[in-house]
C-alpha cells in the first residue's frame, strides 16, 4: 500500500493543538494563542509561506464516502455546502464563495492564476463495514477504496455513533495525502455525542474555560454543523498544503496552515472563548457567516492572510 501522509488538527477554542505527525505514540503540544516574534525563532521559519511544493487547482474531483448512518437532512446540509463553495450569483454576500476565493487571492494565485473549483462526483453509503471502531490507517484505506483521480480529494465523513483513533483526544478532522497517486483526503468526525464542547465549538459549551453560552446552530444541528466548520478548515489546508511543501507555517512535521493559523476565530474581535462578530438569523436567533446554496447559511472559520499575519474574516 502506497504510504499515506496524515496531518491532524484540533480546532479548540481555549488552546492550539498543533498538527500531530503520523508516528504511533505521537503527542500533540498545548500551546498559548500567541505571535511569535523575531527573538523566538533565529529565522523565519515562524511565517505561513510558501514552500514550493503543489497546492490544488483546477476542477478538483470530490468524492464523499459517509461511514455509518446519516440522516438525509445531515447529507443535505453537507451537499449543499460542497455546492455552496462553487461561484453562484443567486448566493448574496457574505458567502461560502466568497469565503472559497479569499483561498484563491491569498494563497492559490500566487502559485498559478487557475481558478479552483470544487466538482462533487460521487458518494457511497458504507454500513459499518469495519464496525464503529476505526483507527487511521482504516480511514485512509476509505479513502483510497473511493477510487479518486489524481488530483482529486475524498471525504470520508464518521456517524455520531462511530468512535474513531484518537478523536476527541487529539483531533477533530485530518487530512492526508497519498503522494505516489496524487490524490488526498479529509476525515471528520461527527462529535454531537461524543465531544461536543471540544470540536462542535462554537455550537455547544466548551469542556475547558469560560462556560459562555453556545451559538446556535445555523443548520439546526450542531453535530453537522461542527462537521461544517472542521471540514472549511480542512479543506483550506487541503488545497493549499496537500502534499506537505506547499503553504504551512512551522516545522513541516507540525505544521499550521491556512485555517489552523487562527484558531476559534469566525468574526472580527475573537479571542479564546469568543468567537468573534457574526450575523445572526433574525427568524431562527442561528449564528452565521456565510450564505450558501439553497437558503443555507454556515460559520466559515478565518483565513490567516501571510501578507499581513492577520486572521481574515467575512465580515
Amino acid at each position: 500500500m502506497a504510504s499515506i501522509s496524515l496531518s491532524k488538527c484540533v480546532l479548540s477554542l481555549l488552546f492550539i493543538l498543533t498538527f500531530v505527525n503520523s508516528s504511533l505514540g505521537a503527542r500533540p503540544r498545548k500551546l498559548d494563542l500567541w505571535i511569535p516574534g523575531a527573538d523566538d525563532y533565529p529565522d523565519d521559519s515562524y511565517l505561513l509561506k510558501y514552500h514550493n511544493g503543489g497546492v490544488l487547482q483546477g476542477n478538483i474531483p470530490v468524492f464523499v464516502v459517509w461511514y455509518g448512518y446519516f440522516s438525509w437532512s445531515q447529507k443535505s446540509i453537507i451537499i449543499d455546502f460542497l455546492y455552496s463553495l462553487m461561484a453562484n450569483p443567486w448566493q448574496s454576500n457574505p458567502s461560502v464563495a466568497q469565503w472559497w476565493s479569499t483561498i484563491d487571492r491569498l494563497y492559490l494565485s500566487k502559485v498559478s492564476n487557475q481558478q479552483t473549483q470544487i466538482n462533487l462526483v460521487n458518494q457511497a453509503d458504507n454500513w459499518y463495514w469495519w464496525g464503529k471502531y476505526l483507527s487511521m490507517s482504516q480511514i485512509a484505506q476509505l479513502a483510497s477504496y473511493a477510487g479518486t483521480p489524481k488530483g482529486g480529494i475524498t471525504l470520508v465523513f464518521t456517524a455520531e455513533d462511530v468512535a474513531v483513533e484518537d478523536f476527541c483526544m487529539n483531533h477533530c478532522a485530518v487530512h492526508g495525502s497519498d503522494q505516489n497517486a496524487g490524490t488526498t483526503f479529509i476525515w471528520v468526525g461527527n462529535s454531537e455525542s461524543q465531544c461536543p464542547g471540544q470540536c462542535a465549538w462554537p455550537f455547544h459549551q466548551p469542556l475547558y474555560g469560560p462556560q459562555t453560552p453556545p451559538m446556535l446552530p445555523p443548520n439546526g444541528d450542531v453535530g453537522i454543523d461542527g462537521i461544517i466548520s472542521n471540514l472549511a478548515s480542512m479543506l483550506a489546508g487541503t488545497v493549499t498544503d496537500p502534499f506537505g511543501n506547499g503553504y504551512y507555517q512551522g516545522n513541516k512535521q507540525a505544521p499550521m496552515e491556512a485555517c489552523t493559523a487562527c484558531p476559534g476565530v469566525f468574526g472580527r474581535g475573537a479571542f479564546p472563548g469568543y468567537a468573534g462578530e457574526v450575523l445572526t438569523d433574525w427568524t431562527t436567533g442561528a449564528s452565521y457567516n456565510a450564505n450558501g446554496a439553497n437558503g443555507r447559511k454556515y460559520l466559515m472559520p478565518a483565513i490567516f492572510d501571510p501578507s499581513t499575519s492577520t486572521c481574515s474574516t467575512l465580515n
